[in-house]
């Protein structure tokens, strides 16, 4: 199917279009993020509560509540349940069990800078439907998590730009309807310790008004030599049910965090050659402090039976500034690396506006469920980043010596102010032909206008762009158990900077194909989507070997398969899993990446599995026992070279005891075989080591 193809479908579906957009009443019995609260984790479905991993529902794929066996695109849903039984407040973990998503640049461990999905790399993930990545915010922290949901494949028919790969979508927690409070407290290995507290209470007696604060503050020490950081978390919530037809919903977060800026280990010669993994390259000092603030509001209104409304405004800001010392590439001693050190001084302010309408009507036979939304955006940062010149500044990799003077020469570096504002329209037509036969199409335009001031350079660029994309499926209902489905979608991302002639770059473009299959087994116990793939992106910026600027004219190449599935196998048994292949690679590269140069970061085969068992009577009741294994291929370590990451797997083991009704004691030992495995690179002299065997041990009071 054509990109001409998925557009004649798009027209056909604005002429039968009426409206389309975000969640369900937030009053709505089934809507995840309101129900894994209780002790047992239930999801409501349907047909009822289903105990486990097993989500059925999902916002992110369509932006409104949609059954995900309903859906013809892949999707997968990891609740806050898995973070917690791994015993982690990393976000990142969660991804593991999505499928197809690899770890790429974290920028030093401050942030989730970079991920990839299906073979391409992103750094756009979403909140609450709002992008949430704008600038170089602190790590998304678990304290406020419901559940993340990882879309496949391009979604900028929804979501606007962005790469083709696939959407992650972070659901925060609601204030819910019974009072609550569960207090938890952690300490593992190196000195790691945090305390986190959710409490929830109606604010008035009619129990219109209720409010929700999420609480967490750590301090964690590393097994990375003189390698810690510091978070304070706090995001309180309320929701007024002003009419029974008319609800508001205000949510804030506030991050305090403080880290050393750490960019791993070096591989001297595209080898593993005894730098152990806990060495550290920087210095003791080189703290960075990342602050944040965020507070949106969600207005929803019912208009009647079949129509409803939705206008949401959300505002972020944010700034990052310290000192940092960053390895080189390795000096022809073979044992010592220079070192830059850099001066970050960065602020960036985000507004977002939506106004969705989401409604139900027929045309004869056929019904639909159509979403019109529209959306502004509004993006300023300010980003200075100076490199202090002076000594080579070296250290020894192999014996570090620490409390060098610092450099203090020549000042050089980038310092610029970036504006983006962006306007778009976006319309979706869920649509039932049969008892069997469902379709989906989506069409989103948007209108892109960019400004940087280069203050270094005493020069300004400015680009604009109209991007119209689009996306159709269908899903064919084989059995009640088994569905069948397909899709095409296309995706688009600016691409910043000058070409030669002074004229911006044309934005990268991707078309997706999916096929696959969609199946509940065991009397809906367990959920699976196995589905195959094929993306290409094109316009990638590629050097220009007569003129050393850069054009956009490169291209990749990513297709394979994934698998995931989910459930509650038995009354004690609850799973989640994933396999991917992907064979992700550059179709038409330049002097720098050639041509057939694999993706970076990305493993051909990887795979995970996390299986718990809770005891269901006796003096264990409510006790439970689990593993979690993880497997990720060889992957490209540098761009356009032959250094690779070696394959590697860990094995993690849990236990959480009921000592009573209210109090559970937790052990997570992870890595119990002590792999010795990289995470990730950005090249040979950037490489962040795995965690060795370390433990959690974690007391969750219910007050």
């Amino acid at each position: 199917m054509s990109s001409r193809t998925i557009a004649s479908f798009a027209g056909f579906a604005f002429s039968v279009l009426g409206a389309p957009l975000y969640a369900a009443d937030p009053a709505s019995p089934i809507e995840l993020d309101a129900l894994t609260v209780s002790a047992e984790q239930d999801y409501e479905t349907a047909s009822g509560p289903v105990k486990g991993y097993r989500a059925t529902r999902s916002a992110t794929a369509t932006k409104t509540d949609t059954a995900i066996k309903d859906i013809p695109q892949s999707i997968s849903v990891v609740p806050a349940t898995v973070l917690q039984d791994l015993g982690t407040s990393q976000v990142e973990r969660a991804l593991d069990y999505a499928g197809g998503v690899s770890r790429q640049n974290n920028f030093g461990g401050l942030t989730l800078y970079e991920y990839s999905i299906r073979g391409f790399t992103t750094s756009e993930f979403y909140k609450d439907g709002f992008s949430a990545n704008r600038g170089y915010p602190a790590t998304p922290d678990a304290a406020n998590v419901e559940r993340i949901e990882v879309l496949k494949g391009p979604a900028a028919s929804l979501y606007g730009r962005g790469d083709p790969g696939g959407t992650v979508n972070i659901v925060t927690k609601q204030p819910q309807r019974e009072a609550f409070t569960t207090l938890q407290a952690s300490a593992g290995s190196w000195d790691r310790y945090r305390t986190a507290l959710d409490a929830n209470a109606p604010l008035n007696t009619e129990g219109t008004l209720l409010g929700r604060v999420n609480l967490a503050v750590e301090d964690n020490h590393s097994f990375r030599d003189h390698v810690q950081s510091h978070r304070v978390f706090v995001a309180p919530s309320l929701r007024w049910e002003l009419s029974p037809d008319t609800s508001l919903l205000v949510q804030t977060e506030f991050v305090r965090h403080d880290s050393i800026f750490d960019r791993g280990i070096v591989a001297p010669n595209n080898r593993w050659s005894g730098v152990s993994r806990s060495t550290f390259l920087g210095e003791p000092d080189d703290k960075i402090d990342n602050d944040n603030n965020l507070i949106q509001a969600i207005l929803d209104h019912r208009l009647n039976d079949s129509w409803s409304l939705r206008l949401a405004s959300h505002y972020k800001e944010g700034e990052l500034g310290g000192f940092a010392s960053e390895s080189r590439p390795l000096n022809a001693d073979g044992h010592t690396v220079n070192r830059r050190y850099r001066e970050r001084d960065m602020n960036w302010h985000d507004s977002i506006t939506q106004l969705e309408l989401h409604g139900f009507f027929d045309t004869g036979a056929l019904q639909h469920e159509v979403l019109i939304g529209t959306e502004y955006e509004n993006y300023r940062k300010n980003e200075r980043v100076t490199t202090i010149a002076g000594s080579p500044y070296a250290i020894d990799i192999y014996n570090p010596v620490y409390g060098q003077a610092k450099p203090n020469g020549a000042r050089s570096g980038t310092d610029f102010f970036e504006h983006v504002e962006s306007r778009a329209l976006n319309l979706q037509d869920q649509i039932i032909f049969t008892d069997k036969l469902r379709g989906m199409l989506g069409a989103r335009y948007e209108h892109f206008d960019q400004q940087i001031d280069n203050y270094a350079g005493n020069s300004t660029q400015r680009q604009r762009h109209d991007a119209f994309t689009q996306r159709a499926g269908l899903l064919y209902q084989l059995t009640p158990q088994v569905g069948l489905f397909a899709n095409a979608s296309t995706s688009f991302k600016p691409n910043n900077g000058l070409d030669a002639a002074g004229k911006s770059f044309d934005p990268e473009e991707g078309v997706g194909y999916e096929v696959g299959i969609k199946s509940e087994l065991f009397d809906e116990r367990l959920s699976t989507t196995l589905a195959a793939f094929h993306i290409d992106k094109e316009n990638v910026l590629a050097l220009d070997p007569g003129s050393d600027t850069s054009r956009a004219v490169g291209k990749a190449r990513s297709q394979g398969l994934d698998l995931q599935l989910t459930g509650q196998l038995t009354d004690a048994v609850r799973i989640i899993g994933a396999f991917a292949y992907i064979d992700a690679e550059v179709t038409k590269g330049d002097r720098s990446i050639p041509t057939g140069s694999r993706i970076l970061g990305v493993a051909k085969r990887s795979g995970s599995l996390l299986g718990v068992y809770e005891f269901q009577e006796g003096t264990l009741r409510g006790s439970d026992l689990g593993a979690a294994f993880n497997y990720v291929g060889d992957r490209s370590g540098e761009s356009g070279s032959n250094f690779e990451l070696p394959a590697y797997h860990t094995v993690d083991l849990l236990a959480h005891y009921k000592a009573t009704d209210n109090l559970t004691v937790g052990l997570n030992l992870n890595n119990i075989f002590d792999e010795k495995y990289y995470e990730r690179s950005y090249s040979n002299y950037w490489i962040a080591p795995g965690e060795p065997r370390n433990f959690t041990v974690s007391f969750t009071l219910n007050l």
